[in-house]
């Protein structure tokens, strides 16, 4: 009780020092509480910047944990398409996979107003959009309803979008896939092949100079049958890169914690339904299956400035401190003369310096939550890569009140040292 009794009456009384020489401290808290609000800032901008590096990284190959499988047969003969897609409905059934997605790409030919063209084509399922992160710059991504639609559904990038003069999508856009024709001068609908309805539009990446779609693999599958397998005529879609038909990709979003196990069991049950001959193969290719932190390096960088700003506000701190112990000679001399004993001037001067700095610090939190949390510094930081911005990091707050307390502390003592060296003779001096 003792003791907590005298730590509030040095913490009253380093306040009321602080306050009456609020006008010398000024200088140095406003150095303290910069450096505390860069440090802040910039552990905080490094979340932003974590977060926007993992979003980019789902985007490519999914969320943690994301299961790639695919199977194919080891005599040479290829697969029956239905087959494999009945035995992993089978399999998503019997362990309740809810997020899970075929994936195919092809080719499709898309008549523009300047002529035909060969458009790649992601065939996905519906929660294909949840587990890649896929943004949208218009329009939604596909719903349910989209699957029971006759005609198919499309999503587009932004440069098919221009190519198609930007209709709005309220006005239910349709181009014809695998149509020779152009689009009518009167309905502007296309002739030939199959009527797609654009209905989303994602937005394309700096360096896509091509016009990009995706489509519901189940409309996908029925386009190809209506076109009765022969690849490359009518509203056929085609491997893009030459090489026969196209392969199918199956992809689940699990727990992590389960997805090894679940590796596993997705092997064997898909070999055993799809018979002799065939292998399968499944594996994680997310950000977070490596053992080592892909994004320890950005962490380090933030760390190395955090620290340097930190020791920069530290070093200025020190200099001001040791001028005011210099000044206030007379003043520790004669509390020493009233039986001050040393170690309560050693506390005193540091408390100072402590309290003064975590008010500074505090400022400095304050400053730099609002610094952060501005749309137009999100803006500017996100880059629009970030859809889910984090809040602000609770860690960073903490690190920057307790980096405060720690440089009131170290730049308290070496003052506090040299006014414990003070000696009564000295006030006469002064």
């Amino acid at each position: 009780m003792r003791a907590l009794t005298a730590l509030v009456g040095a913490l009253l009384e380093a306040w009321q020092e602080v306050r009456v020489h609020r006008t010398r401290v000024l200088l140095s808290l406003v150095g303290v509480a910069v450096a505390v609000c860069s440090l802040t800032t910039v552990v905080a901008l490094g979340a932003i910047v974590q977060q926007a590096n993992q979003e980019l990284s789902e985007r490519s190959s999914g969320r943690p944990a994301t299961l790639h499988v695919s199977a194919f047969r080891t005599d040479g003969v290829a697969l029956d398409a239905k087959e494999v897609d009945a035995a992993w409905a089978e399999v998503l059934e019997r362990y309740e996979v809810s997020y899970a997605t075929r994936v195919q790409n092809v080719s499709q030919l898309v008549p523009f107003a300047d002529g035909a063209v060969q458009v790649i084509t992601q065939a996905v399922d519906q929660p294909y959009g949840e587990m890649h992160r896929v943004q949208m710059a218009e329009g939604e991504w596909f719903t349910t309803l989209d699957a029971q639609q006759l005609a198919p559904r499309l999503i587009v990038n932004s440069v098919f979008w221009d190519r198609m003069g930007n209709p709005p999508l309220s006005s239910h856009p349709v181009v014809a896939l695998g149509g020779q024709g152009v689009p009518h001068a009167a309905s502007g609908i296309p002739s030939g092949g199959t009527t797609a309805v654009v209905v989303g539009v994602v937005p394309a990446a700096t360096w896509e100079t091509q016009p990009t779609m995706f489509m519901l693999a189940d409309h996908l599958s029925a386009m190809q049958d209506a076109a009765t397998g022969e690849r490359g005529a009518g509203a056929a879609a085609t491997d893009p890169y030459g090489q026969g038909a196209p392969q199918t990709q199956y992809e689940m979003w699990v727990p992590p914690e389960i997805s090894d196990q679940l590796t596993t069991l997705i092997k064997r049950d898909l070999a055993g339904a799809l018979g002799e001959n065939v292998s399968v193969d499944a594996a994680r290719n997310d950000w977070a299956t490596y053992g080592n932190d892909p994004f320890l390096v950005t962490k380090l960088v933030v760390i190395g400035i955090a620290v340097l700003v930190l020791l920069l506000g530290a070093l200025g701190l020190v200099n001001i401190a040791l001028v005011t112990v210099k000044q206030r000679v007379r003043e520790i001399g004669i509390r020493r003369s009233f039986g001050a004993t040393a170690s309560r001037v050693f506390f005193a001067v540091m408390m100072e310096s402590v309290v003064a700095t975590v008010v500074a610090g505090a400022v400095g939190v304050i400053v730099s939550i609002l610094v952060v949390q501005s749309p137009a510094v999100r803006d500017l930081i996100g880059q629009g890569m970030v859809s889910d911005f984090p809040p602000f990091p609770v860690d960073a707050a903490v690190t920057g009140l307790v980096a405060a307390t720690v440089v009131g502390a170290i730049a308290g003592l070496l003052p506090a040292l040299v006014a414990v060296r003070v000696r009564v003779i000295d006030a006469i001096r002064y």
